[in-house]
């Protein structure tokens, strides 16, 4: 690695771009081995939130009786609060684009705010049923708390909460006595909503970049819309009697991550690209097959299936490693 550093140091000064003094101060760094802590410092720091938040609930359960509800529920409205104070003191003033903390330990404060709120108002509706049988609103307070946070105080953590909350608020508005009264119930209802908040966020996305509103959130966005729809659309495959309605969508949703991947040189979506495509293919190829009723057939693709599973394992490295070829150019 050392190598190719002083040969990337010396290609730039053999082009031009830095003088020999610079090469010289760089060569000198790269001497001294100095290395960042700022990755490892913060899961460090995301791992003591963790374990904090954890803290307050295995407290409220061991000590419930002893301590009371509503002095438990007082100390986590006063933290909460707390780390709201501290949130709104040290934020930098807000902006369309992207603003930082000053120190990056106040990102984690606003995240142990926002997982507070979910205990608080969790913990509310469990012990004094505060919001009566409106399940939802449980999920959605916090959930709107989040979101106004996550713009507010440009936090990325916030905003993957928030969604989560988002997507769990749909579900129990759908179906909520089904869930509570163990009601044996299709998941039809909640594929078609996973579909439409999908659909919903690259909405957002495709108005927050022609707005250029909190555009770094965009991979968060896409990274959900595309869990969502694909896994509406193969359980749609799967369990609908007009699954070929959910072909073209699948089709369509593929094709578009399958570019946006290149254009934003992103591993990640291109792999799931790939495994929702290649299983929403298989399906629909075992499906049709299934409803043709070719006995012959299906022994004929029995005999073959172990070559058919090596070639489209073959085919989906390959891809990748093209993949990898073509964003390095």
């Amino acid at each position: 690695m050392q190598d190719i550093d002083q040969k990337a140091s010396s290609s730039l000064f053999e082009q031009g771009f830095i003088n020999e003094e610079q090469l010289n101060e760089i060569k000198s760094y790269r001497a001294r081995n100095i290395f960042s802590l700022n990755a490892e410092l913060k899961l460090f720091l995301y791992f003591s939130v963790t374990l904090f938040t954890t803290g307050i609930g295995l407290l409220i359960y061991d000590y419930i009786d002893t301590i009371g509800h509503s002095v438990l529920l007082g100390l986590v409205l006063i933290l909460m609060f707390v780390c709201y104070y501290f949130s709104f003191k040290k934020a930098p003033k807000f902006e369309k684009t992207k603003t930082e903390f000053e120190s990056p330990v106040m990102e984690y404060i606003v995240l142990t705010a926002n997982l507070l709120t979910c205990i608080f108002i969790g913990y509310l509706q469990v012990q004094y049923t505060a919001f009566g049988t409106h399940y939802g609103l449980v999920t959605i307070i916090p959930t709107v708390i989040g979101l106004f946070s996550a713009f507010y105080f440009d936090n990325k953590n916030v905003l993957s909460l928030s969604i989560t909350g988002l997507a769990a608020y749909i579900g129990l508005t759908v179906t909520p006595q089904s869930i509570l009264q163990n009601e044996i119930y299709t998941t039809t209802a909640l594929s078609f909503a996973a579909l439409a908040l999908g659909a919903v966020l690259l909405a957002w996305n495709f108005y927050c970049k022609k707005a250029n509103f909190k555009t770094h959130f965009s991979f968060i966005y896409l990274t959900f819309a595309q869990h969502l729809i694909g896994i509406s659309c193969l359980n749609n495959l799967i369990y609908q009697e007009n699954y070929l309605l959910f072909i073209p969508v699948l089709a369509a949703v593929t094709y578009y991550f399958y570019h946006l991947s290149y254009t934003l040189k992103s591993i990640s979506l291109f792999i799931f690209t790939l495994i929702y495509g290649f299983v929403g293919f298989n399906i629909c190829f075992f499906t049709i097959i299934d409803k043709i009723d070719l006995d012959e057939f299906w022994e004929f693709l029995l005999v073959l299936s172990p070559l058919y599973t090596i070639g489209m394992l073959w085919l989906f490295v390959q891809m990748i490693k093209n993949f990898n070829t073509e964003i390095k150019k």
